[in-house]
C-alpha cells in the first residue's frame, strides 16, 4: 500500500486504526493519521452488566404411585478446578493477542450469541478447561470496559470471543466474571454486501456495505464490537465509530505502522461505494444506519462475517444459565 498524503476531495480508502498508546486512541486511515483522541471518547452503550438468573427446575415427569421410578435428574458435569496464573502473564489489550489460544471450531456460525461475559477483576485466559493459563482478561482495554460474547460453556468454564485477534476462543474459570444479556447479533455478508441486524432473533433492519478489496478482505469469522470512539474528520460523517475485535488477515499488505491495527463498523462521508469492495478490511454502512446501531447496539455484541446468508428470524432462546 503505497504512502500517500491524505487529500480531503479524495480520501484514500476506508481503513481504520485505533491503536492504544499511553492511554491515547490514534485513528488512521491508509496510512495517514487523522488525528488523537483519549480513550475516554470510546464510550461504552446498553445496560449494565447483570448476574444470571437462578436455573429453573426440571419439569415434574407426571409419574405417580409407589412403584414409580424417581425423575431422573439432569447431569451436571463436575467442575474443573483451574491453576493458578503465574503473575508475569500478558494482559490482552489493543495489541496483538498473545499465542496458544484455541481456534474457534464454530467461527462461521450464525447462532446469535445472547451472554456477554464482563471481568470483574483480573482473570485468567486459558487454552481450555483446567488447561494452560496464557493471559490475563482485565475489566477494562486502556479505561474502555470490556465485554466478551460466551460461546461454549463447560464444567463451570466459559469460552469467549478473544480481542485482538481472528476466530480463537479463550476458556475462563468460573470466578471473578459477571454475566452481561445480549439482544443483538449483526451479521455481514460478504457477496452481496450487505449487514443484517437482529434483536431477540427478529430481524430488525438491514443495509448495503461496503467491504475490503481483495488484497485486504474483511476477515471472515465470528467477532464482536469492543467499543466506539468519537474522532475527528469529515470523512467519518461526524459520527461515532465501532472498533471491533478483529485485526488483519493480512498484515503484510499493510504498511508495518499499521499492522497492529483494528477492523472497524462505520459510515463514510458519502455512499457511492455502498455495495463494493473498496476499503482496506473495515465495514461501512449509511450514516443513518450507523447513528442507529450506535444508539441501541451495545458493546460486546456479536458480529459475524460470511460469505452468504439468508436471513430470517429466529426465535428467542434463553441465555444458558437463566
Amino acid at each position: 500500500m503505497p504512502f500517500d498524503p491524505f487529500e480531503p476531495s479524495a480520501p484514500p480508502r476506508g481503513w481504520q486504526r485505533v491503536v492504544l498508546v499511553g492511554g491515547v486512541i490514534t485513528l488512521i486511515i491508509g496510512t495517514v493519521v487523522l488525528a488523537s483522541a483519549t480513550i475516554a471518547n470510546l464510550r461504552r452503550t446498553g445496560t449494565q452488566p447483570g448476574a444470571v438468573a437462578t436455573p429453573q427446575p426440571v419439569a415434574d415427569t407426571g409419574r405417580v404411585g409407589p412403584n414409580a421410578s424417581p425423575p431422573s435428574s439432569p447431569s451436571v458435569e463436575a467442575p474443573i478446578g483451574a491453576t493458578p496464573p503465574p503473575a508475569n502473564l500478558p494482559v490482552v489489550d489493543y495489541g496483538p493477542a498473545p499465542r496458544g489460544f484455541p481456534t474457534d471450531p464454530a467461527t462461521l456460525s450464525t447462532d446469535p450469541l445472547r451472554e456477554g461475559l464482563h471481568p470483574l477483576r483480573l482473570v485468567g485466559a486459558y487454552d481450555a478447561p483446567g488447561g494452560q493459563p496464557r493471559a490475563f482478561l482485565a475489566p477494562t482495554i486502556q479505561g474502555v470496559e470490556l465485554t466478551m460474547p460466551i460461546v461454549e460453556r463447560r464444567a463451570g468454564w466459559a469460552a469467549v470471543l478473544l480481542p485482538s485477534v481472528n476466530r480463537t476462543l479463550a476458556w475462563v474459570p468460573p470466578d471473578g466474571w459477571s454475566s452481561v444479556p445480549l439482544r443483538d447479533q449483526l451479521v455481514v455478508t460478504r457477496r452481496s454486501h450487505q449487514l443484517f441486524w437482529f434483536r431477540d432473533g427478529t430481524l430488525v433492519r438491514s443495509w448495503q456495505v461496503s467491504l475490503g478489496v481483495a488484497r485486504t478482505p474483511t476477515p471472515l469469522g465470528r467477532t464482536f464490537l469492543l467499543g466506539r470512539s468519537t474522532l475527528p474528520g469529515a470523512v467519518y460523517a461526524d459520527t461515532d465509530v465501532f472498533a471491533l475485535g478483529a485485526v488483519p488477515d493480512n498484515p503484510k499488505a499493510i504498511p508495518p505502522g499499521l499492522r497492529d491495527a483494528h477492523i472497524g463498523l462505520h459510515t463514510w462521508y458519502h455512499d457511492g461505494e455502498l455495495g463494493k469492495d473498496t476499503t482496506d478490511g473495515c465495514i461501512r454502512l449509511p450514516r443513518k444506519g450507523q447513528r442507529q446501531l450506535l444508539s441501541e447496539v451495545r458493546p460486546g455484541t456479536s458480529l459475524v462475517v460470511v460469505d452468504q446468508f439468508t436471513p430470517q428470524s429466529r426465535s428467542a432462546s434463553p441465555i444458558p444459565g437463566t
